[in-house]
């Protein structure tokens, strides 16, 4: 079974400082319009003020997060994006002095700013901190959410349709890059998974969430061979230290979806000589571990039973 998924230019993460998002929650000023669109909208409901250029790089990474997160609080707060090269009175008047920089306008008057390209994170806690409220998770955010719930459920087909939708959100968004990886190594489509991964962004291919992604698909890829399962259990039976053999019928037993029999047989070698061919139980143990996931209960019980092993 094979699904397809789909992402582009065209989602809520804009690479231009000035595009628009729809309705009256984010716009562009100018000298003109400030007064109205900032300070008499202010009284109303806080206006964050970004001034931006063309030329300004860190603008065009910021301009994306600052809409991502107004727009993730539900009208509780107005973006106005003001280019300061085509106004520069105004932020003259503000003494703005480097970009990107960011005002917050409430009750006619600025009361807190910022400058440089902050991480979503920090934009959420300074919108909170303005409007006097949290703000929600995002669309992409949900839709990761619903991703996760539908691959523990076993649901593939509605997890690939779910991650799918928060890349088209946001494309870098490597937690739906390794969910969608994960669901279409779940529905069997390894060729699939494989070009999921190649969307996580330059310098990112080895962060925690894509090497796990990318460690599943590498267990998936192991072909199921009953016969070397048999030859490889009497191997171990008659020589219960043959730890290559012991090793090898972990990841064959692995990739039969025998996993606990896989993990204990690991255990027992790593019980009897943990240093073996430098460690090889506990290394294929760990990979095991980064495939299944750090929530998994098979990864949390497996953590508890090798450390009680290396402490003994």
């Amino acid at each position: 079974m094979s699904f397809t998924f789909s992402y582009g230019a065209g989602n809520g993460k804009s690479a231009d400082p000035q595009a628009a998002a729809p309705g009256d929650l984010i716009k562009d000023a100018t000298q003109d319009t400030f007064m109205a669109d900032v300070i008499e909208a202010s009284r109303s409901v806080p206006v964050i003020v970004d001034f931006w250029a063309d030329w300004c790089g860190p603008c065009k990474q910021l301009t994306p997060v600052l809409e991502k997160a107004v727009t993730a609080a539900k009208g509780t707060v107005k973006l106005v994006k003001v280019n300061v090269d085509e106004n520069r009175e105004i932020a003259a008047q503000l003494r703005v002095q480097s970009l990107p920089t960011v005002y917050a306008f409430k009750d006619g008057r600025p009361v807190d700013a910022f400058m440089g390209a902050l991480p979503e994170s920090q934009i959420k806690t300074f919108i909170e901190k303005v409007t006097g409220s949290a703000v929600g998770p995002s669309d992409d955010e949900m839709m990761i959410e619903a991703g996760q719930q539908a691959l523990e459920a076993e649901d593939f087909q509605s997890a690939v349709g779910a991650f799918s939708g928060a890349l088209q959100a946001d494309p870098e968004n490597l937690s739906a890059i390794a969910g969608l990886a994960r669901a279409l190594i779940g529905a069997g489509d390894l060729e699939g998974a494989e070009k999921a991964l190649a969307l996580a962004p330059e310098g990112k291919e080895n962060s925690t969430e894509i090497s796990s992604a990318r460690a599943a698909l590498e267990v998936a890829a192991t072909p199921v061979d009953s016969e070397e399962i048999v030859a490889l259990s009497a191997k171990v039976e008659a020589d219960e230290k043959d730890h290559q053999s012991r090793i090898d019928l972990a990841v064959a037993l692995n990739a039969a979806g025998r996993s606990e029999e896989a993990m204990e047989h690991l255990m027992i070698s790593i019980g009897q000589d943990r240093a073996w061919n430098e460690e090889a139980a506990r290394k294929q143990l760990l990979q095991f571990f980064e495939a299944w996931g750090h929530a998994d209960e098979r990864t949390v019980a497996g953590r508890r039973q090798l450390s009680s092993i290396l402490f003994s």
